[in-house]
């Protein structure tokens, strides 16, 4: 009786779950039980990794900060660093280049790798996963993921200055190849070529380049 229940009730769900799908979605296609999954499954992991994990009164700022600039660029080196594409390719889709060593990509329409290739694929939604392992981390491992954490701070500001370099040096191009011309100014005739020359009346001014 138990053992049918539980299958009746199982059963009651899917339905359920298929049903707010289906009315969510109007027509489009979401994968609301992937992302179920996902989240019960974020949710399991964080829960595991801090049990039993003595929790500090408060973050210190300089951890903040630090976490914040390696979760930002650790999340956009796997959901769009082209040198982690291979990660990503069982559930993505190839589009086109974006930006300095990154790529645009779409998630593969099929089920499950919808949600994976989604999720996979979205920075934003990547930061949640790397923020709570960093956050973890410096719980379980605290000298490692500091140091980790510092390495990508230090590759984030990397990227910044060799983007800053990129900018200035593109507009040193741009003036060469369009070419500086001469200013010029308007000043009344002087010397030789005055109110005493004949070729010249007094009122004529001359543009000479400076």
């Amino acid at each position: 009786m138990d053992r049918q229940a539980d299958s009746r009730l199982r059963r009651k769900v899917r339905e359920l779950l298929r049903h707010a799908e289906r009315d969510y979605s109007a027509g489009h296609e979401r994968p609301l039980c992937g992302y179920l999954a996902a989240v019960a499954g974020f949710g399991a992991y964080t829960a595991v990794r801090l049990r039993g994990r003595p929790l500090p009164d408060r973050p210190e700022p300089w951890d903040v900060v630090l976490t914040s600039v390696a979760t930002s660029r650790l999340s956009r080196l796997l959901s769009k660093g082209s040198v982690t594409s291979p990660l990503r390719s069982p559930f993505t889709r190839y589009v086109s280049p974006q930006g300095p060593a990154e790529l645009h990509e779409e998630a593969q329409p099929d089920g499950g790798k919808e949600t994976v290739g989604e999720l996979a694929t979205c920075p934003f939604c990547t930061s949640v996963w790397v923020t709570s392992a960093l956050t973890a981390g410096q719980l379980l491992w605290p000298r490692a993921t500091r140091t980790a954490m510092g390495a990508l701070t230090a590759l984030a500001g990397a990227d910044a200055l060799q983007l800053a370099y990129s900018a200035l040096d593109g507009q040193d191009h741009r003036r060469s190849v369009t070419g500086a011309e001469p200013a010029v100014r308007t000043q009344p005739f002087a010397g030789r070529c005055g109110p005493s020359s004949p070729s010249c009346g007094a009122s004529k001014s001359l543009k000479c380049p400076i």
